[in-house]
């Protein structure tokens, strides 16, 4: 039986200045699976993800979201199409001007299904979501008062409010210290557990792909240039792919 594919990319091409930083690469995220996209810094992994919800425009290629190829769309299809991705970035983007609470409601408030419900039962969700992520004490604290994992997980949290069936993560564990960053890598692998989205994770952390990803794909000069488990990936043949694992 086939799985279904949540995204699909052919031939995408991205230049900066004359040069290319995405030459030509193809791969597809299929339903429920965590797909690792690892690379040195630099490497075009936050540009792909950039160009799958269109932030960015690729010069060619096509990129099918949720069976639509995305760059037909309309605004309004587009739009409908995000809501069904969660985001999680680097540095947890929270309004710092907002409590946790607010944050998590704001996307809530401007979503068709969330706004409906009576305010006792949306507060009801915000509560859920935070308690995914272990936060559900810091719901009426300010971002200035949470750590660097604190806000990451905000952030999920805030992401968890659409229920996306597909999560992009960028970056987790990055500024984070070794205790921390295990306890992304276990939440990530806890959402998927009570949520089951299709996951790419964006990663220069050879444990976090370990620990979080069903299958990698290893970036270098704007190509893939190997794709497998992490136990196929550590007996590759290339010496950039073995850099990863020689650390």
């Amino acid at each position: 039986m086939e799985r279904e594919r949540i995204v699909h990319i052919t031939n995408l091409v991205k230049s900066f200045n004359g040069k290319r930083v995405i030459d030509g690469i193809s791969f597809s995220l299929y339903s429920g699976e965590n797909l690792v996209l690892l690379g040195k810094s630099g490497s075009g992994k936050s540009v792909i993800v950039k160009c799958i919800v269109r932030l960015m425009e690729p010069d060619s290629g096509m990129i099918q979201v949720f069976g639509q190829d995305i760059s037909t769309c309309r605004e309004s299809e587009l739009a409908a199409i995000r809501t069904r991705i969660g985001f999680l970035f680097q540095e947890g983007a929270l309004y710092d001007s907002m409590t946790i609470r607010e944050n998590l409601m704001f996307p809530a408030r401007r979503n068709a299904r969330l706004r409906k419900l009576p305010e006792k039962e949306l507060q009801e969700v915000v509560l859920q979501h935070l308690e995914s992520v272990g936060l559900s004490d810091a719901i009426d604290k300010m971002p200035a008062e949470l750590s660097g994992g604190m806000k990451k997980r905000a952030g999920l949290a805030r992401s968890l409010m659409l229920s996306p069936e597909m999560i992009i993560y960028d970056e987790p564990t990055t500024g984070l210290d070794p205790s921390t960053g295990d306890s992304i890598n276990q939440m990530i692998l806890k959402i998927r557990g009570e949520y089951n989205p299709s996951s790419i994770i964006i990663t220069h952390d050879i444990k976090c792909a370990k620990v979080t990803g069903d299958r990698m794909l290893v970036l270098h000069g704007g190509k893939i240039i190997a794709e497998g488990t992490f136990d196929e990936l550590k007996e590759h043949p290339d010496e950039e792919v073995l850099l990863f694992f020689n650390h």
